[in-house]
């Protein structure tokens, strides 16, 4: 078997970050973390998750993400399952963050995306069947 474990993103405001991913997970903890140096240049990073994954960040990135909307090579968007999605959206609206799109909800699938502080579009899916061929319908 083989899971994703973390996702290491670079950004300029490790905190932003934390307050956007603590409102949509928050269970999530900061798991550690410290200063170091990248090729010369220096960085706080850490550790935000739980025990089975977590979203490694360093700060002190330069320049600005790709333009979503754009063609450009990179990071599209990642996702995370959730098992309400409702209480996600509740969470968010909470917390001051707006959907940035919604998804395409099916019969057994709804989903809605979120464009985090440092422009990492998130995508947050609910499974509404157990069945794979249902949830991994793509007609």
């Amino acid at each position: 078997m083989i899971r994703l474990e973390h996702i290491n993103l670079v950004v300029a405001d490790i905190d932003a970050m934390i307050s956007f991913y603590g409102a949509a997970m928050p269970h999530w903890h900061v798991r550690g973390g410290g200063d170091g140096t990248w090729y010369g240049k220096p960085r706080r990073w850490l550790h935000f998750g739980d025990e089975f994954s977590y979203i490694a960040l360093s700060d002190n990135g330069e320049g600005d993400n790709r333009n979503l909307e754009g063609h450009q090579q990179g990071l599209a968007h990642f996702a995370f399952v959730t098992s309400d999605l409702n209480a996600l959206r509740k969470r968010m609206q909470d917390a001051g963050y707006s959907i940035a799109k919604e998804g395409q909800p099916t019969e057994f699938r709804d989903n809605v995306y979120y464009v985090d502080p440092a422009g990492f579009e998130v995508e947050f899916v609910s499974y509404l069947s157990d069945n794979p061929e249902e949830r991994n319908n793509y007609d």
